[in-house]
């Protein structure tokens, strides 16, 4: 429980201060786009930042406010599709979440000074992830997007009127795991200006 002279963090507050200091950072690379609320396997799931560049990184937040309650599930979501990714907690959950996410995700520690200013605390780096998983990156593009790198592969006849999860497996088939993450990332960076309603896209360096 907090004490009465700490301010709980919420979601808002966390996620403004996040996307600032990413924004930030990135301010002079073109070659970065930053999502919010990107799905991952078709919904399933929402990461609340995505950074996609030379890896795809994703940031979960976790505030005072909310809870651990679907973390195992968007963990084992995330651990089949990113690079990376970080969470960012409230002191509340720190522990908890601490003792349930695996050993190469991040975690910083989000809180608020006397002054009402949200900042973070770096608890722990986050490593290469050992757990993805080809299909599920494949999953990350639309329908026409996996069929059009197929047909330039050669690899489409059989599939073109199959559903997207036929589609999604022959690609997975086709590339590994690396040329699968860097085409991913190309059309994530350089393909997704008519986003969707509510997901908004930031192209750094502009």
């Amino acid at each position: 429980m907090l004490n009465n002279t700490v301010v709980a963090t919420s979601d808002a507050s966390i996620r403004i201060v996040l996307r600032e200091n990413l924004r930030d950072n990135y301010r002079n690379d073109p070659e970065t786009a930053i999502f919010e609320e990107l799905g991952v396997a078709h919904g399933a799931a929402r990461v609340d930042i995505a950074v996609i560049n030379g890896i795809m990184h994703g940031y979960e937040v976790k505030s005072d406010l909310d809870t651990l309650r679907r973390l195992p599930e968007q963990m084992n979501i995330y651990n089949s599709v990113f690079d990376k990714v970080t969470l960012i907690v409230g002191s509340t959950h720190l522990i908890t979440a601490f003792k349930e996410i695996p050993e190469w995700w991040g975690v910083e520690t989000a809180r608020v000074d006397e002054n009402g200013t949200v900042f973070f605390n770096k608890i722990r780096e986050p490593n290469n992830n050992p757990q993805q998983q080809k299909i599920s990156i494949a999953r990350l593009l639309w329908r026409h997007e996996a069929l059009d790198k197929l047909e330039k592969l050669g690899r489409a006849d059989g599939v073109r009127s199959k559903p997207r999860e036929a589609i999604y497996e022959r690609l997975a088939e086709s590339l590994e795991l690396e040329p699968l993450k860097k085409y991913v990332r190309s059309v994530l960076q350089h393909s997704r200006q008519d986003w969707r309603s509510g997901v908004r896209l930031t192209l750094c360096g502009d």
